[in-house]
């Protein structure tokens, strides 16, 4: 006999975004031994700025705690309790705080180290609500929040919906919606609201004004606000990135007893802006005492290793490699997301603007059979199967509209992102093909109208779809 907890279907595994991971998997693409293979653009994973990494990794051998000398193996091989190093903690308070532009000091104190905001994300649901409560998070959403959030806290997820129709903007009346419909139709207590900001699968930041109407929302309904910020340093426009800590240690309108600050909660990890998802290095970041301590606890359930934390506390306290590092991965995250979105708009294809991330929030409705997210399926598949690119379905991030889809541009070389958008490029070339030959057999072959064919690319479906037949 197994538990109910090792028997259910709730861990979100049967989503087509991790679907598309197995089927990378087992048949992975190679530039040498497998050409053939699939691309995987279904990860966010960011390799562009490693080599940095790896050289001041070389010009610092010391960092690792393994070389001769004063060896500092017998301090991190040793227990370390959970509350972590000292020397980490204030590194990588200062790390945040100069991601953002140091608008605002972050007390390490106040930082609880997890193995990751995997296990962030999970310890805050457990310190903030009972089994059965309800989180409202906006769509479309990282598709691992449905395992982090829920499987083993019982808490459920109430989705804010947004829409193309204004750029996925969050809106004060979607909000009241998501609210009244978890009191009054599920009767759900609300404990809080979670956003994701730089968005995943988005890309773009959230401006102080949409910042501001969450806090108030919150406020006036006495939720807890969580702010997942683990793309917040692949920020690469002007504008820069605005914390919810900034904005919410400034908002002045706080009628409610208990303090504001004590209800908005950061998340952070080192997994996109540094590119070390497998150092599992993640934090909470809360000015609720309770909070702190009970996650404090819990995290010793998934520790940072000392090791890891050895290291990191000397990389990120070297003032010149932080301010290089993140200007250059800025540089870096830029030029990609440029060229990926310059190659689909040569297609015909287009993107939502974007400022963040490692991704691009992609529109293929116009490839849809019919506007359903049953076709939007049956396009993933061809574009796994056919064109050999894994790219995670819209309808995984519980998007409303069918025909979108993340596309990451990160976790590849140059070379590989040229050999994806020639495999795009094909696969719209037999697209645009099966369409007109579809068009011929049913509305005859009349020469000028199917001159759409010598067009562009980018040119033919806006032909084809203006023509009067």
């Amino acid at each position: 006999m197994l538990s109910r907890k090792a028997s259910c279907n709730s861990h979100g595994q049967d989503s087509y975004y991790f679907l598309g991971w197995e089927e990378y998997k087992k048949n992975p693409y190679d530039e040498v031994k497998n050409s053939s293979g699939i691309i995987q653009m279904g990860l966010a994973e960011n390799q562009l700025s490693l080599d940095l990494v790896e050289s001041w990794l070389e010009s610092n051998p010391e960092a690792t705690g393994f070389t001769n000398g004063e060896s500092t193996f017998r301090d991190i091989a040793l227990f370390q309790d959970y509350h972590g190093l000292p020397a980490f903690k204030n590194a990588l308070a200062g790390f945040i705080a100069r991601i953002g532009e140091n608008k605002v000091s972050f007390d390490p104190n106040n930082l609880v180290l997890t193995a990751g905001t995997t296990s962030a994300n999970e310890i805050l649901m457990f310190c903030l609500a009972e089994p059965g409560d309800a989180f409202l998070v906006p769509t479309p959403y990282y598709p691992g929040f449905d395992r982090d959030l829920k499987w083993r806290t019982g808490v459920e997820i109430i989705p804010i919906h947004r829409s193309s129709s204004n750029c996925f903007k969050i809106t004060e009346s979607a909000m009241e919606e998501a609210f009244e419909h978890a009191q009054n139709q599920l009767n759900r207590t609300v404990k809080g609201l979670l956003i994701t900001n730089p968005s995943n699968p988005l890309g773009t930041t959230m401006t102080r004004r949409e910042l501001n109407q969450i806090i108030h929302f919150a406020n006036t309904k006495n939720i807890h606000v969580i702010s997942d910020e683990i793309y917040s340093g692949t920020v690469f426009d002007d504008a820069g990135f605005i914390s919810i800590v900034e904005v919410a240690s400034q908002h002045k309108s706080s009628h409610n007893k208990d303090d504001l600050l004590s209800r908005v909660h950061m998340v952070y990890g080192l997994s996109k802006d540094l590119g070390l998802p497998g150092f599992r290095a993640g934090a909470i970041y809360s000015h609720n005492e309770v909070v702190v301590s009970a996650a404090t606890k819990m995290s010793s359930f998934g520790l940072v290793s000392s090791q890891t934390q050895h290291l990191l506390s000397s990389m990120l306290s070297n003032e010149k490699f932080v301010r290089e590092y993140l200007s250059e991965n800025r540089t870096r995250i830029k030029n990609r997301q440029q060229t990926l979105v310059s190659g689909l708009k040569d297609l015909g294809i287009k993107c939502l603007n974007s400022n963040a991330g490692l991704f691009c929030w992609v529109d293929m409705k116009k490839f849809l059979k019919l506007n359903t997210f049953e076709a939007e399926i049956e396009l993933w598949r061809r574009l796994i199967y056919e064109v050999g690119c894994n790219v995670s379905p819209g309808s995984s991030f519980h998007c409303v509209e069918p025909g979108w889809f993340r596309i990451c541009f990160a976790n590849m070389d140059e070379r590989t992102m040229a050999v994806a958008m020639r495999r795009v490029r094909v696969f719209v070339d037999s697209m645009h093909a099966e369409r007109i030959e579809n068009m011929k057999s049913q509305f005859g072959e009349g020469e000028r109208k199917w001159s759409a064919l010598a067009l562009p690319c980018s040119r033919r479906f806006e032909m084809i779809e203006g023509m009067e037949i």
